[in-house]
């Protein structure tokens, strides 16, 4: 995370103003961030930018300093597997917020590699060497598999064949499967040690293409290479056949490597020519390899049609999505892969042409019900893509509709569905056209709908990507600018914004490590960060003592929605306890708090919040106090004594009662003693000597 220091200005106010009070003004300094929980910064490189009154040249772009580092973070169960600027290979454990590195950079220098995939069990990796580009995505490769404990090396080969390159090659799902293109045709390894076996047998080279894309396919319909899917328990394997024997060529001619150019030939199909044909597979990986063709739909049987989209949607289920070639005419099916029978889910039509056609929707978990997105009409604006909600209302074609979103933007992409939650999660443009944020809707009711990154990163961040973990406990957000590109990982029960305010002291120096105190003075339904002046018992700490102050807006805080609001509802003292553990976590990793030296502070509702953060396992805190705690919720808000809770400072304990006084001790006399207690205390916790405290007279 990003945080700057803001100073605030002070204007010129003439000769009869009160000075003293204008110098203490001055010792407050706010800082405002915003803080999320449990959010993990994937080791991004500092900003290498030249100093200011430098211009850029073109030279620049292509130094190391200037490239943006992609750690091509990847969910492996519930682990992110990332590779650093630097170039090792890491896994982050998202349960026990534990990293390890798995792979060193100097095996790539010694291998000459250049790409990289982890095998779901974390055992290998696959190295790819001597990389070849064909086109924008595709290439040609040689591939390794090191093992991460033996540190031993395999080639990849299809039988009888050494020094292979490979058209494509990659782990599967589970344990170390994997898949391969080879001349044109697929083969499947069951792991490591075995042998693999051919899938296909009639892939031709540049003719007949098996479970890759063709030019056509690459380029223009799947925007990959990839052209296969497996099933969600690695059962089995979708893939596309392209046939291209009856689409003519194009000679492109390559003047290098002889002394005369040669033509190498494409096929290239233009408008109104033959386009290559296009069939989708099933096939079965534990035994048998049987295969099963999935048709399209009866109208489409006897024209040319295009295969847009394929994805799994359970272990028996398959969607496609079929589109015309005229582009205004498309059809999703379910398909059934045991049988190969496809019934139609939904048709879309237009009068000029169909865009978004390679959104995958999202399912229920049962296939049942299903997310995405369609024009809606909004005004002269035209239509705008909204999420839909369709699902079965009988066995057959009719379905129940729904329409999630609408308004004058559009949702970019659908993301994720979370049953538990009944919950959408979506990228859109509603904050603004050219951003990409992160949201999410309620599917019972859709009036429920917040943005989680609008406030996050600001203004370093507002076009993102994201990628949720299998069990959508946690987040990958890759900020792709404004500014220079991060990649951060979250827990979504905690994505909401929470507002955190420091007051640092006048003396503050970023390379000492000060004392930290954490303030809990709100119940649920209030907030303790805002933009108003404040001059209280604490400021004297941070001017006469180089404390950090800090005050956060938790979950069960007002002016941050209903729904941050309610989440403290009948779990009192539980999430807002976690919010400003995780808080305090952040905070002494900054190299200018005292991780030693960290108490907290609480009155009334506050009070019994610092008492559970004090008695939680594994506490953080050094020392703190209670004003006032909820002791028994049958006597929260009644009129009861005032009392004042000191905890340990070495072992020592300080309890102090005032009685008859109100519930924020009205007395004069009676707050100015309890105020200077609890200064006393703090600085015995913080310093390792202390002036002797002035005594209160009874004339005071």
């Amino acid at each position: 995370m990003c945080m700057s220091l803001q100073g605030f200005g002070v204007p010129d106010l003439g000769p009869d103003r009160n000075w003293k009070g204008i110098a203490i003004s001055l010792l407050v300094i706010v800082v405002v961030l915003s803080l999320i929980g449990l959010a993990i910064v994937l080791l991004s490189k500092n900003d290498g930018s030249k100093s200011l009154g430098t211009q850029l040249t073109l030279d620049d772009l292509f130094q190391r300093e200037f490239q943006v580092h992609d750690p091509d973070a990847k969910w492996i169960n519930d682990e992110i597997i990332f590779r650093t600027w630097d170039g090792d290979v890491f896994k982050a454990n998202m349960q026990s917020n534990e990293t390890d590195r798995l792979l060193k950079n100097t095996t790539f220098a010694t291998f000459k590699a250049s790409k990289f995939g982890v095998s779901p069990d974390l055992n290998f990796v696959l190295l790819g060497y001597d990389i070849k580009e064909v086109y924008q995505h595709s290439f040609l490769a040689s591939y390794l598999i090191y093992n991460l404990h033996t540190r031993e090396v395999q080639e990849l080969n299809p039988p009888e064949v050494s020094d292979s390159v490979l058209q494509f090659a990659s782990w599967g799902i589970r344990d170390q499967q994997l898949v391969y293109v080879f001349e044109n045709n697929i083969y499947y390894q069951t792991d490591v040690k075995r042998s693999s076996w051919r899938l296909t047998s009639s892939g031709q080279e540049g003719v007949v293409f098996n479970g890759i894309a063709d030019w056509l396919y690459e380029e223009e319909v799947l925007h990959s290479q990839v052209a296969h899917w497996w099933s969600p328990d690695g059962s089995r394997l979708a893939y596309l056949t392209l046939n291209n024997t009856l689409v003519l060529n194009m000679i492109l001619p390559r003047f290098t490597g002889s002394l005369y150019p040669k033509g190498q030939q494409y096929p290239y199909p233009k408008v109104g020519k033959v386009n290559p044909t296009v069939k989708l597979y099933v096939v079965t990986l534990d035994g048998g390899s049987q295969t099963t063709e999935l048709r399209p739909p009866n109208s489409f049987e006897k024209s040319d049609y295009y295969i847009t989209m394929v994805k799994w949607v359970t272990e028996e289920k398959i969607a496609v999505r079929w589109l015309n070639r005229a582009q205004n005419t498309s059809i999703l099916s379910l398909c059934e892969v045991a049988m190969g029978a496809c019934v139609k889910k939904h048709v879309m039509t237009s009068e000029k042409w169909l865009d978004c056609q390679n959104e995958e929707p999202v399912f229920s978990k049962d296939g049942n019900t299903f997310f995405l997105t369609m024009p809606i009409r909004h005004g002269e604006q035209g239509s705008f893509h909204h999420i839909a909600m369709i699902s079965d209302q009988f066995n057959g074609d009719e379905v129940n509709m729904r329409h999630l979103t609408s308004g004058n933007w559009e949702v970019s992409q659908i993301l994720e569905y979370d049953e538990r939650a009944v919950t959408v999660y979506f990228l859109s443009t509603e904050d603004g056209s050219t951003q990409r944020q992160l949201y999410r809707v309620s599917a019972m009711d859709p009036s429920q709908r917040e943005c989680l990154t609008c406030s996050l990163f600001k203004p370093q961040c507002s076009y993102y990507d994201a990628a949720f973990s299998p069990d959508c406990q946690y987040v990958l957000l890759n900020c792709r600018g404004p500014g220079i590109p991060r990649s951060t990982i979250h827990k979504l029960n905690d994505m909401s914004t929470l507002r955190l305010e420091l007051t640092l002291p006048i003396d503050f120096d970023e390379n000492t490590a000060h004392p930290l105190l954490l303030i809990l003075d709100s119940a649920p339904g209030g907030h303790a960060v805002s933009d108003q002046f404040v001059l209280d018992w604490d400021s004297v700490l941070v001017s006469s003592d180089n404390v950090i102050v800090a005050r956060l807006d938790g979950r069960g805080s007002r002016f941050l929605g209903q729904r941050v609001l309610h989440e403290v509802h009948q779990r009192l003292g539980t999430v807002e306890v976690q919010d400003q553990i995780t808080a305090v976590e952040y905070l002494t990793k900054l190299p200018y708090v005292d991780k030693n030296k960290v108490a907290v502070y609480g009155k009334a509702y506050g009070g019994f919040l610092s008492s559970l953060l004090l008695l939680s396992s594994g506490s953080m805190f050094k020392c703190g106090v209670a004003v006032a705690p909820v002791t028994d919720w049958r006597l929260y808000g009644s009129a009861f004594t005032e009392r004042y809770f000191g905890f340990p400072v070495k072992d020592e304990h300080k309890y102090q009662i005032f009685p008859d006084e109100g519930h924020n001790i009205d007395s004069l006399k009676s707050r100015q003693y309890m105020l200077n207690s609890v200064l006393t205390f703090f600085r015995k916790c913080f310093l390792e000597e202390i002036p002797e405290a002035p005594p209160v007279s009874e004339d005071d």
